[in-house]
């Protein structure tokens, strides 16, 4: 009906303007007064005054009328005929936009929404931008459309984070050496001190952790696939899973990689109760970050207080992760996955790898299964000695022989070995590391059969 409408209109608009042609027009104002009120769009217009000229009878009074109607010049009208003419357009030439791809949104939003920035970028990528302002008003159009930037609050705490976790990236590849799994001997880097010592523990968060016993004067080994593993889930903020049989030196290596952690983190060990419950899992965690106050009587005041302490970055080490069943498996999920929390989920404990997969959900989630191996033959010298200076003096084919006849590999039976043979040759005097000695001891360490 509108339609119908400004077509009439327009008729006679184009009446009157015929009636007129080859009169004088006197003043300009008359346009003005004729073609008051109207509004007509450009492809109307641009289709009626091609009627016109097929039937030969456009006039430049139309050409006027059109200008006035459309609130152009004249000129403009004869350039929209041409356009129509040659090109078959009666609408106005779509220009070549720039538009910002979600990159470049990133971009911008890592600096803070500075279009210099972005500007500067994108030069720097070769790209082809007219000018600063050219990149303004696309940003601009694009914030019109309801596109957001984050806070600059927000982007600066991504940004630390980002380089935090690539820094522990870099962190944890730096000691990767070629074997990738074979243990370093010698003591650990940057700490050359020999300790802990038999009976000494490791401070961590919520108070004193149990350690690892160790004959006096010996040192730890660093195992650098353990490190790298524990160093990368850091990293992501994600999940390591580190097993292997009883008595690997699980514990140690996971000790080690998590002893010196950069500036900003904090280390819990939390020790899985025999037979576990939900109940007995939240409060292991309750008090191994030795939250204050008593424990609360509710579960959601408990959880609450546990994912409140869990919002800041936090490396939490699930000791013999072999124990929980799967409701516990499932708690650990949701804080892990809770929005609050920074949280690296380090599982260790022997057969681990197995009570995992039971959740399925959680298992999938793990980004670094790494297993703790036993001593290989050819291994067996270097860590050992690095491990303490008692079998330096002993021939390498001595250690392989002990290794083939009692501690098979396991870094726990040559600790313990180390031990007995410490306290027997300061009981005897003038005593020697014989195969005589030796073969007692064995009977000592290993359990009769």
């Amino acid at each position: 009906m509108v339609l119908l409408i400004v077509w009439w209109v327009w008729g006679a608009t184009v009446g009157v303007v015929s009636a007129a042609k080859g009169c004088s027009v006197g003043e300009p104002g008359v346009w003005g007064e004729v073609a008051a009120g109207l509004s007509v769009s450009r492809p109307v217009l641009v289709a009626r005054l091609l009627e016109l000229e097929a039937s030969g009878t456009l006039t430049a009074a139309h050409v006027r009328a059109s200008a006035q109607v459309a609130g152009v010049n004249v000129r403009t009208v004869w350039r929209w005929l041409e356009a129509a003419r040659t090109e078959g357009r009666t609408e106005r030439r779509a220009r070549a936009r720039l538009q910002l791809s979600d990159q470049e949104w990133e971009v911008l939003a890592q600096a803070g929404g500075n279009v210099a920035a972005l500007y500067r970028h994108l030069k720097g990528a070769g790209e082809e931008v007219p000018s600063q302002a050219t990149v303004y008003r696309a940003v601009s159009r694009d914030l019109e459309a309801g596109r957001a930037l984050p806070e600059r609050a927000v982007v600066r705490q991504a940004q630390e984070e980002q380089y935090a976790r690539r820094a522990l990236a870099d962190l944890a590849l730096a000691g990767l050496g070629q074997s990738g799994t074979a243990p370093t001997a010698g003591p650990r880097q940057p700490h050359p001190d020999p300790v802990p010592v038999v009976g000494s523990t490791v401070s961590g968060e919520g108070g004193p952790v149990a350690g690892v016993g160790l004959p006096a004067g010996a040192c730890l080994v660093r195992t650098r696939a353990v490190g790298e593993a524990v160093g990368q889930a850091m990293a992501v903020l994600g999940a390591a899973c580190v097993f292997g049989d009883p008595g690997r030196g699980k514990t140690a290596a996971v000790r080690l990689a998590l002893h010196d952690v950069p500036a900003g983190w904090k280390v819990t060990w939390v020790a899985v109760p025999v037979r576990p419950s939900v109940t007995g899992m939240r409060r292991a965690l309750f008090d191994a970050l030795a939250l204050p106050g008593r424990f609360p009587h509710t579960s959601v005041s408990a959880d609450a207080a546990i994912a409140g302490a869990l919002g800041e970055a936090r490396v939490l080490v699930i000791d013999e992760a072999q124990r929980l069943p799967v409701p516990c498996l499932e708690y650990l999920q949701s804080l892990w996955d809770h929005p609050g929390t920074r949280v690296t989920l380090v599982l260790c404990g022997a057969g681990s790898e197995r009570t995992l997969p039971r959740l399925p959900q959680l298992a999938s989630r793990v980004g670094a299964w790494q297993e703790v191996p036993r001593l290989a033959a050819a291994e067996v010298a270097g860590v050992v000695r690095g491990f303490h200076p008692l079998w330096r003096t002993v021939p390498p084919a001595e250690l392989e022989w002990i290794d083939q006849a009692c501690a098979h590999g396991t870094f726990r039976t040559w600790a313990a070995l180390t031990a007995h043979l410490q306290n027997a040759l300061l009981a005897t005097a003038d005593a020697s590391i014989d195969r005589a000695v030796l073969e007692r001891l064995f009977r000592r360490v290993a359990p009769p059969l």
